[in-house]
């Protein structure tokens, strides 16, 4: 039978303890859960659920040009929208088509009626000519996705005269 040294031992049990001791921790924290009961999702295998309870994101607008920005200026434009459904519309994520387009939406739950606003910042640093940008909203709504678009004609400043 071989034995083990002290030092395989002592090694072993260090590299133990140190993969349970800065394991990562894959909870969320309780400020980023939610409630079950206000999230309802109508997609189901045999499709029989009614979707006439859930939240519906109707935007004023889906699209907005800025016209000719002069290049390097920062423009913005507030998307608003009014949930029309009967339950809270939570936004679980808005992604845009650059870098240069960041936008800002509420976090917390829409109820039923209320407006808010989700705000697109494009920053035209380094960018020339037209410029169409998309910005697509996910949600518990339905339908799940929403795209709006944003459109700019970047010119050099020396063009704006």
């Amino acid at each position: 039978m071989k034995t083990f040294s002290m030092r395989s031992v002592f090694s072993f049990l260090l590299i133990a303890f140190s993969l349970v001791l800065f394991s990562c921790k894959q909870n969320p924290t309780d400020k980023e859960l939610l409630p079950s009961d206000i999230v309802k999702n109508p997609n189901s295998a045999d499709g029989l659920v009614d979707a006439g309870d859930m939240p519906v994101m109707k935007f004023d607008t889906d699209f907005h040009d800025f016209g000719r920005v002069i290049q390097g200026e920062k423009v913005s434009f507030g998307f608003r929208f009014t949930n029309s459904g009967k339950s809270d519309l939570i936004i679980s994520g808005v992604s845009t088509s650059c870098g240069c387009t960041v936008p800002d939406f509420p976090k917390a739950p829409v109820k039923p009626g209320e407006s808010h606003k989700i705000d697109v910042k494009f920053d035209s640093e380094g960018r020339r000519g037209f410029q169409n940008k998309t910005i697509t909203i996910s949600s518990n709504a339905q339908p799940a996705t929403q795209v709006v678009r944003i459109k700019a004609e970047v010119i050099l400043p020396e063009e704006s005269n």
